[in-house]
């Protein structure tokens, strides 16, 4: 069930992810959230401008593992604007973050990128988290919220 405290925290992500299209990488965002509602680190994808496997929520896990207890990490949320690859559902679940929030899905990127005649350059299967992190309760797609992301998608491919 998603809450207006996750909505606030998923139109955040939103908002980086634009910031990340503005710079020039692909438009994806995450914040990272205490169990006490604090944000404790957000960040955007800059695969273009940093290295190609710059995504935020590698980012988050990277700096949760670093700063914060074992139990802090499991009862700590994830909120990102589009569903993890496999390598950041991979990072994820190693670092024993909790539970991930995502605005738009894998699935959905997919269609989106198809309707566009976009073919993935990428040369990996999009899995769910939960085939890749089989434990790591998640919640997403979030409709309405979901097309902001879809619009981002669009500018970007448009951008390319």
């Amino acid at each position: 069930m998603i809450t207006d405290t996750d909505m606030k925290h998923l139109r955040r992500c939103v908002e980086l992810a634009s910031e990340a299209l503005e710079a020039g990488d692909a438009p994806f965002g995450s914040v990272l959230v205490a169990d006490d509602g604090k944000v404790l680190y957000e960040d955007r994808n800059r695969t273009n401008s940093v290295a190609v496997t710059y995504h935020p929520e590698i980012a988050l896990a990277r700096w949760a593992a670093k700063n914060m207890s074992k139990e802090a990490r499991a009862k700590a949320t994830v909120y990102t604007s589009g569903e993890h690859c496999a390598m950041c559902s991979a990072a994820h679940g190693l670092a024993g973050l909790g539970r991930i929030v995502y605005v738009s899905s894998a699935k959905q990127l997919g269609e989106w990128m198809a309707d566009m005649g976009v073919e993935s350059p990428l040369s990996i299967n999009s899995l769910s988290i939960q085939e890749v992190a089989p434990n790591v309760s998640v919640d997403g797609p979030v409709e309405g919220l979901d097309q902001e992301v879809k619009a981002l998608q669009q500018r970007s491919v448009k951008n390319s």
